[in-house]
């Protein structure tokens, strides 16, 4: 063994006790820390050439220095509290643990060889489908996120439209489809990218008209371009689109199957977490219908990058288009192995940071953060509708505030604020119904009113120092 090597496998209790130390300080210091640091000179998205790779390396104590000195403070806050772009999480305590022995024991569990990771994992999808309201006709399955999990489904719906047109797209391509339409009113950027993967092409998506001053797909309008459809299609139901989190009406969506021939993919990020607030729970009302359902993970489940969860109705087609046949891998069967389910062959064992928050906090914990964020977003919400210097886009219907400013709202005005502001809060750049927008996305477990408070009086300070 290379001696640095063997040095730091007989220290490895002091080495991760200190790994330990540094990660608590981390931790420790979320709020207060800045939001998303400003570079340093020289240090920006262009920062010149990379340090090479050393040749004789220095052990784990001088990395573990190197790192807190030069990488850590520069990475953002975005476990914590005010990190309120995108739509992301931090990670509780539990699942933080939960990944920290991920790694630990380090399995592989794609295969019945070693069975106890991919068998984690079905416990732990049955308790996200029972946590989201949806019948055991799904199972469910992990990947990276919500564009692999989108992905993933629209693989299953490939396969189906060709089951329907008697060919099969995993066998002899996405060219025995001919033509495909996939129909959708506020897709998500990843399905366009996920039909780019998928050989279906980015001009498959037809987009449909919404209902007035909403981001819901009209159903009226989507039974129309159902009915200009030459033959079964693929629609898309979106439940929590990305600027207002408005929800799709599934079950109208999903009644139109009575009359029209298509595989209803719903695309439920972050919006299916809705079903664990009483008050929100109707907007997820038809979800169960759906033939495949994503879920991300990473965002309010608050478990580490990168994890979500695929659900359909139909694993015969997961396994006919991801099966994978090699003599050291266990066999199809009825009960296909994680190998034969999802496109990776790699399969970390995520489903532990999941399976330690659920079993940590359970259905009421994880209720807390939905419902404390939700009221977290409501906060923010009406502090900024009562400032004049902000105009709301649209109402605060879960945990997302699309907002802009109420003069001149360009880019670069926004781009000023949201920089200037990136101290104590960090929003992230839109467009809603083609005006320049700010979006703050509430998903962390830490987010408290003290933290929306915080928030809107460093967006105040800024839309004044760009006024």
């Amino acid at each position: 063994m290379h001696p640095t090597l063997a040095a730091d496998l007989a220290n490895l209790p002091a080495l991760l006790a200190a790994t330990h130390r540094a990660a608590a300080a981390t931790l420790a210091t979320l709020a207060d820390r800045p939001v998303v640091p400003p570079p340093a000179p020289g240090e920006g998205t262009a920062a010149g050439t990379p340090t090479p790779l050393p040749d004789l390396g220095k052990g784990l104590a001088d990395t573990l220095t190197a790192f807190q000195e030069h990488w850590a403070p520069r990475f953002s806050a975005s476990a914590g509290p005010r990190y309120l772009g995108f739509v992301t999480g931090g990670a509780t305590p539990a699942a933080l643990a939960g990944d920290w022995l991920t790694a630990a024991h380090d399995q592989n569990s794609n295969s019945a060889l070693d069975p106890a990771g991919q068998d984690l994992e079905r416990e732990t999808t049955t308790w996200l489908r029972d946590l989201f309201g949806l019948t055991a006709a799904h199972t469910g399955t992990f990947v990276s996120g919500a564009t692999m999990s989108n992905t993933t489904g629209l693989a299953l719906a490939r396969e189906w439209l060709g089951e329907r047109a008697g060919v099969s797209p995993a066998q002899d391509g996405a060219a025995a489809l001919g033509p495909v339409r996939v129909l959708s009113g506020a897709p998500h950027s990843s399905i366009a990218k996920a039909l780019a993967v998928l050989g279906l092409g980015r001009a498959a998506l037809v987009s449909v008209p919404t209902l007035p001053g909403r981001e819901a797909v009209d159903p009226a309008a989507l039974e129309r371009a159902l009915a200009d459809a030459p033959g079964p299609c693929v629609v898309v139901a979106n439940a929590g689109t990305v600027n207002t989190v408005d929800f799709d009406d599934l079950r109208a969506v999903a009644a139109l199957r009575e009359r029209h021939d298509f595989w209803l993919h719903t695309d439920a990020a972050f919006g299916a977490f809705a079903a664990l607030s009483p008050d929100h729970a109707h907007l997820t009302d038809g979800l169960d219908a759906a033939d495949s359902v994503t879920v991300d993970l990473h965002k309010w489940l608050n478990v580490p990058y990168d994890s979500a969860v695929l659900f359909t109705r139909r694993r015969d087609l997961q396994a006919r288009v991801f099966q994978n046949a090699a003599a050291y891998l266990g066999p199809l069967g009825d009960q296909p192995d994680l190998v034969h389910l999802t496109p990776e062959n790699s399969h970390r064992l995520r489903a532990l940071a999941a399976w330690f928050t659920l079993r940590a906090y359970g259905r009421q914990g994880h209720r807390e953060i939905v419902e404390r964020d939700i009221s977290c977003a409501r906060e923010l919400g009406a502090e900024l509708d009562g400032d004049p210097a902000f105009t709301l886009l649209a109402p605060v219907r879960l945990n997302v505030v699309c907002f802009t400013l109420a003069t001149d709202p360009t880019p670069a005005r926004l781009t000023a604020l949201r920089e200037a502001a990136n101290d104590e809060v960090f929003v992230t750049p839109t467009v809603y119904a083609g005006t320049p927008a700010l979006r703050a996305a509430f998903s962390n477990w830490r987010t408290t009113s003290a933290d929306v408070h915080r928030a809107a009086r460093a967006l105040r300070r800024a839309a004044e120092g760009t006024a």
